[in-house]
């Protein structure tokens, strides 16, 4: 097939330079947000050589669609080599030459990779369809023309990819036995633990995707009609939502992943406003495969974005040597390395565990005792921040999102604190939320936060977490559990922490009736309690 648009060698500069055009756009519409540089953390082992050869190609997909596309070959490849082959599929509203940067990295490492525009975005064919059946055939039809057109080897292929394209490289290992490696950045594996969890639509992230979508391309009639009944709170229309995002969740073809046995390793950020780490986590412990995961302060997509650009990189570098131990057999040490490897939000050092299991095995019960009875309806101050800008924030400057403790009103907001702690407490892992709820009204919605209190009063969100309920009796106690969005913080001696409970944040979408009245008591036979996980002395 003749190359499209144009052909050559660019210069590692001009690959940083056209990812940079790329990343400006996609942050333009809150997609990848451009990071600082942060520093490697292990180098890419393989040596590079004169700079590999970059082509654009139309690329046929599945359907009888048109992929935008473009390759970058190892220099000097010849008539019958075979190099191991990556396929990178774009982030959602991304173009093809997202990827150029690494690529080039990667290429010139003695790889053969492939990019493409995922359907439905800029000028690729076909409709946006959420990581639905036609983008994960697209991956193997992407395969098929690169084994036919490229010197790529059939038995040592990876995918890869941040965000959308991560989500899209899960399932498509699920479905294509041939791939034998996955690096999934900032992505997803149960779609609907995502944007829905606590049975709480994700009202700022759903907003978000569903704008650029509409910018950078085109959604499909399926699409838009669940924006609309997710947007619109149609309960009669509950389950076909759950139904459609189970079938884009990797988590539900987990017994065919593992079959298939490709190596997988999963990095996400602690603060990721779209696909919070819990999913990953749970995914991540019931891979059967080699495996590795990390997670790192930031937002979605910040962890891996100075990379994007060509800078070094702790996600990249790792992504480099986890590809060269499962493609090319490299005696790097990863594969020794502890699995899960999880980056402190307060210092910044990393620590290795041997499972998820293993993380925050000792635990703190705080006790919710008493009786505390809220309106509905008002925002109390409280809140989990503004998508992007507030985890960025706390990546860069140790600034998450704050309230005064004591001046929260607590006619809209339950507060329970602990004694000040004579010694720092080194949060990590997921705290556990159990309490007895009564409603004065069948639905409602209400979030737990989680603060470090400072002397002064003044509150900074370790976690937080939305439930909400419908069908119940009113004023009949039920009982609730909430698992709160997973995270690494340290609580400096000298701070207490305290749990606040309220029913509105700009985040979600709520669901309390006018004039709702919550109440959360601590029965003698059924105690309450918020489980916290610390990490051992």
């Amino acid at each position: 097939m003749a190359p499209h648009h144009l052909s050559g060698r660019p210069s590692r500069t001009t690959a940083a330079a056209l990812t940079a055009a790329a990343l400006f756009a996609g942050a333009a519409f809150g997609l990848a947000p451009v990071a600082e540089a942060a520093p490697a953390r292990a180098a890419n082992t393989a040596s590079a050589s004169s700079s590999s050869s970059l082509k654009f190609y139309d690329i046929p997909g599945s359907g009888g669609i048109t992929l935008k596309g473009n390759v970058f070959t190892p220099a000097g490849a010849e008539a019958g080599d075979r190099y191991p082959l990556i396929v990178f599929p774009t982030s959602w509203g991304m173009p093809q030459i997202e990827y150029l940067a690494q690529a080039q990295k990667l290429a010139d490492a003695g790889y053969t990779v492939v990019s493409y525009t995922s359907r439905g975005f800029w000028l690729s064919g076909g409709n946006i369809e959420v990581a639905g059946p036609p983008d994960v055939a697209d991956v193997s039809s992407v395969i098929d023309w690169a084994l036919a057109h490229t010197p790529s080897d059939p038995a040592r292929i990876g995918m890869g990819g941040v965000s959308y394209g991560a989500g899209i490289s899960l399932l498509a290992a699920g479905h294509d036995k041939r791939i034998k490696a996955v690096v999934a950045m900032s992505g997803w594996a149960d779609l609907i633990q995502s944007i829905y969890s606590g049975r709480t639509q994700h009202l700022q992230a759903a907003a978000m995707l569903g704008a650029a979508g509409r910018i950078t391309g085109r959604p499909s009639a399926e699409l838009n009609q669940i924006l609309k009944e997710f947007l619109g709170s149609d309960l009669s229309k509950e389950q076909d939502m759950i139904d459609w995002g189970r079938k884009r969740s990797p988590a539900t073809y987990l017994d065919q992943i593992n079959k298939n046995g490709a190596a997988l390793m999963l990095g996400n950020a602690w603060g990721d406003s779209l696909f919070p780490p819990n999913q990953y986590a749970d995914f991540f412990t019931k891979l059967t495969g080699p495996k590795r995961l990390e997670l790192r302060p930031g937002d979605h997509a910040t962890a891996e974005a100075t990379g994007l650009l060509g800078l070094p990189n702790d996600v990249w570098s790792d992504a480099h040597r986890w590809f060269d131990h499962y493609l090319k057999g490299a005696d790097n040490g990863i594969d020794k390395e502890q699995p899960v490897q999880l980056k402190s939000r307060t210092d910044g050092s990393y620590e290795g565990y041997p499972s998820w299991q293993a993380v925050g095995t000792a635990t703190e019960k705080l006790a919710l005792n008493g009786t505390q009875k809220i309106w509905a309806n008002v925002d109390s101050g409280a809140d989990g921040g503004i998508i992007f800008l507030s985890s960025i924030l706390d990546q860069f400057a140790k600034l998450p999102p704050m309230a005064s403790i004591p001046l929260l009103p607590r006619s809209f907001a339950a507060v329970w604190q602990s004694p000040a702690y004579g010694e720092d407490r080194r949060i990590r892992g997921t705290a556990k939320l159990h309490t007895t709820l009564t409603s004065t009204k069948e639905s409602g919605t209400l979030v737990a936060y989680l603060y470090d209190v400072g002397p002064l009063g003044l509150g900074k969100l370790v976690s937080n977490a939305p439930f909400t309920f419908h069908g119940q009796t009113p004023g009949k106690p039920f009982p609730v559990d909430l698992e709160l969005f997973s995270t690494s913080y340290d609580v400096p001696a000298g701070h207490r922490l305290a749990l606040v409970v309220d029913t509105v944040d700009p985040l979600y979408i709520e669901h309390n009736p006018l004039g709702a009245q919550l109440t959360f008591s601590s029965p003698a036979s059924d105690p309450s309690s918020l489980t916290v996980p610390l990490r051992e002395k």
